[in-house]
């Protein structure tokens, strides 16, 4: 009997190591919020036979008056496919990479290492930046290298990948003319060729307008004058359908926060001292929303909507999952639009050392699965992606390759073939498809 008893203990210990290892490995696919709910893999319920009584809903939030129903509002109505790529279905895309071929130098492949702000902190991890191209500023490895956007190529095998994963709008990271980020070049420039090639593969092109150095209310005005009198004719220029049945561009507006509402409304309501409702500027725009009180902001700013942008659920109120339910149906309530963002994981180690904090792990590709099955339970009228190629961040779903040097050890996504993320994009695009049909039943 003791020698059973030395033996079921045994048993158990083995079994409760087991499930502590499971239970670690799935850390950081946030199961607090919810990821038992929404398992990757499964297929979504029906929903059409499910409506919820949205005047019930109402009732039950607290939020400032609606406002009245202007012309730049949107209408909910499937945008549909095109050769089999779909417009509901929007991905953050950045033009910011050079190497010595193209550019004469790397750009953005020799990131620096962001220094953390406390020095103390600051001091434990190493400095410098990175090396192209055996060491550059990703955990990841592209499969087409150290490359410039400047390529032809490199633009073309883009436009096919982002065919595959059939994600209709490249959402481009957009800087005015002469101006970039702190460690890029200025690429304005570059914009009528990104066009062109996403105008071949029947692709649109949205403006995701970068906190550039001294951005303002004025400077945005002019930044959409700009834009729409510059590309607005161009076959690939994306419109939306508004209310009254008018298609009107769609900006996705960074750190929108960082301008107070008030300054937010002379632009964006009717009444505003240099408005663009109501002119051949109008559009919709789309701020971002980070933490909870954004969406007041929002609001009383005259966005049309609010997105999400970061792939780290739990990073911030705006990402995490356990919160959109709520934020959209306080869009519902006052005529917004709620756009999620999904990601297939987040690791910037490489360029922010001290952040491991903020990782999430793939986990071959489940973490990306059940991001998107999160966005799809709260019926988004689009969903964004992040990101196309944010190689710095490790969002990216662009193929990566498996690749060891001296020094650094890349990550990959093996088993898998380099293009998991664009199959999956594709499988998810779809069914987001199909579940809108039934939703507008």
């Amino acid at each position: 009997m003791a020698r059973l008893r030395k033996k079921a203990c045994v048993a158990l210990f083995l079994f409760t190591l087991f499930i502590f290892g499971t239970m670690m490995g799935l850390r950081t696919l946030k199961p607090s919020d919810g990821f038992s709910d929404l398992a990757p893999g499964l297929e979504l319920m029906p929903v059409a036979g499910d409506r919820v009584d949205r005047r019930a809903v109402n009732q039950l939030v607290v939020s400032p008056a609606p406002r009245p129903i202007s012309n730049t509002k949107i209408v909910f109505s499937n945008s549909g496919p095109d050769n089999g790529i779909f417009y509901d279905v929007h991905i953050f895309y950045y033009v910011w990479y050079g190497n010595p071929k193209m550019d004469g130098k790397y750009v953005h492949w020799d990131h620096v290492l962001v220094p953390h702000w406390d020095p103390k902190i600051a001091a434990s991890y190493p400095k410098g930046r990175h090396t192209p191209p055996e060491d550059i500023g990703s955990s990841f490895y592209p499969e087409l290298g150290p490359y410039s956007s400047r390529d032809p190529s490199v633009l073309e095998s883009h436009m096919e990948q982002l065919g595959a994963a059939a994600a209709g709008v490249l959402v481009l990271s957009w800087y005015p003319p002469g101006m970039a980020d702190d460690n890029g070049e200025p690429t304005e420039d570059l914009v009528p060729a990104i066009m062109d090639a996403a105008h071949r593969h029947s692709i649109k092109v949205s403006f995701h307008i970068q906190p550039y150095k001294g951005r303002t209310d004025r400077t945005v005005h002019d930044n959409i004058k700009y834009i729409i009198d510059k590309y607005g004719k161009h076959g690939a220029f994306y419109r939306f359908k508004s209310s009254t049945g008018k298609t009107l561009p769609l900006f996705y507006i960074y750190d929108s926060y960082l301008t107070p509402p008030e300054a937010w409304a002379d632009l964006l309501t009717s009444s505003g001292s240099h408005s663009l409702r109501n002119t051949p500027y109008d559009g919709l725009f789309i701020a971002l929303i980070v933490e909870e009180r954004h969406k007041h902001d929002i609001l009383s700013g005259g966005f049309d909507g609010m997105y999400t942008y970061f792939a780290s659920n739990g990073f911030s109120f705006g990402s995490s999952h356990q919160n959109w339910k709520a934020i959209k149906t306080f869009c519902d309530v006052n005529n917004l639009m709620f756009v999620p963002s999904v990601g297939p994981g987040y690791i910037d180690t490489s360029i922010r050392p001290w952040n491991n904090h903020n990782t999430r792990n793939r986990v071959n590709g489940k973490y990306y699965e059940t991001s998107l099955q999160a966005a799809l339970m709260v019926r988004p009228e689009i969903v964004t992606i992040t990101s196309f190629n944010e190689w710095h961040e490790g969002t990216q779903i662009e193929r990566a390759l498996p690749k060891k040097t001296v020094t650094r050890m890349y990550l990959d996504y093996l088993p898998h073939k380099p293009d998991l993320y664009l199959e999956l994009t594709r499988k998810w695009a779809e069914q987001f498809n199909k579940e809108k049909e039934q939703w507008l039943m």
